[in-house]
């Protein structure tokens, strides 16, 4: 008897627990989780813009089947434009991957060393960079190599450095995250000094080594380094909420249209993307999938193994408590589930 009270008083408390926990989560998160799964993913977007993004881009790259394209919302809201599944957008942290691969390449050719040192490469931050000595470029390529973020200095999306210089400038002189190599801290920092690292290497921009070694390899001609490669029409407005104006014309990185960013991420993953020992050099160094935020651009690139679909997801509006990004992947899950129970049905 005692047994079977004790176990309807842990049930009860174990379901008081769960809604406790409910009134704490956001109701955005909630309803966002809870809602029917709908039957086609163009309806998931629809339903996701209902959830607060003012637009949204969708790529499917499905194993057995043709390319899809989705969108929803608006391309530009102000011009009432609709969105565009072939739109430009920024796709911030997603650009580590092609550095990523260059690092690999370059590797590959003896034209850097994973071992090597951050004093050794850039011996002028000796000092300013705490453990300089003993931060390998292969730390640096995983996020483990301890160096402060930069865009974690207090209100840096409010006012982005604009330079390298100012922006490596916000991380020199602070502590350490960590000892090398004895922790994970993700660092844009990291692949700031790659970037340069990469070019003072080459002799030569990165972008343009992007360009022939990446995007001409692939036939990708909607990839490019910066707003000023582009016509800014073809890019893909974005908001942040709290800040009145479209962030489309702040200059921050990489854009690419959504099936470039999948052809990419398709040949990352399948190898044809690499040469040699290529692969193998890189598949020791970094992920093969990303995410990637600025202010009024969130951006998805993943591998599904289990159903061999890539899967490209953009979202043109951020918030400051990142309320939105935990949305957008309950949101990336529902379609991951769509497409499973697709493949499913197929079958």
């Amino acid at each position: 008897m005692m047994k079977k009270q004790s176990k309807s008083i842990l049930k009860i408390m174990f379901i008081i627990a769960s809604i406790s926990s409910l009134y704490f989560v956001p109701w955005l998160l909630v309803k966002a989780w809870i809602l029917p799964l709908p039957d086609t993913i163009q309806e998931q977007l629809d339903e996701a813009i209902n959830h607060g993004f003012e637009g949204m881009i969708v790529y499917v790259d499905q194993a057995g089947k043709a390319p899809e394209f989705y969108a929803a919302g608006w391309h530009d809201r102000e011009k009432k434009i609709p969105a565009d599944p072939n739109a430009l957008f920024k796709i911030a942290s997603i650009s580590k991957l092609y550095h990523a691969v260059t690092v690999a390449k370059l590797v590959h050719d003896d034209s850097l060393s994973l071992d090597k040192t951050l004093a050794t490469y850039f011996p002028e931050l000796v000092g300013r960079i705490e453990n300089a000595e003993a931060i390998t470029l292969r730390m640096m390529v995983q996020h483990r190599s301890g160096i402060p973020n930069f865009t974690d200095a207090p209100d840096y999306w409010a006012h982005p450095a604009e330079s390298t210089e100012a922006a490596l400038e916000l991380a020199l002189d602070l502590p350490a995250y960590f000892e090398p190599d004895e922790g994970y801290g993700y660092s844009n920092t990291n692949y700031l000094l790659i970037g340069e690292l990469i070019d003072k290497v080459l002799g030569y921009s990165r972008h343009q080594y992007i360009e022939e070694q990446i995007l001409n390899r692939l036939g990708l001609e909607n990839t490019f380094s910066s707003l000023r490669d582009v016509n800014m029409k073809d890019v893909m407005s974005g908001y942040h909420i709290g800040h009145p104006h479209d962030l489309k014309t702040d200059d921050l990185g990489m854009l690419a249209s959504a099936e470039d960013v999948g052809i990419f991420l398709r040949a990352l993953n399948d190898g044809s993307l690499f040469d040699g020992k290529e692969q193998e050099i890189y598949s020791s160094i970094y992920e093969h999938e990303h995410s990637g935020w600025v202010p009024g651009y969130q951006s998805f690139a993943s591998y599904h193994e289990d159903i061999d679909a890539i899967v490209i997801q953009f979202y043109s509006t951020t918030d400051p408590k990142l309320l939105l990004w935990n949305t957008s992947e309950i949101v990336n899950n529902r379609i991951a589930k769509i497409l499973r129970r697709e493949l499913v049905r197929r079958d």
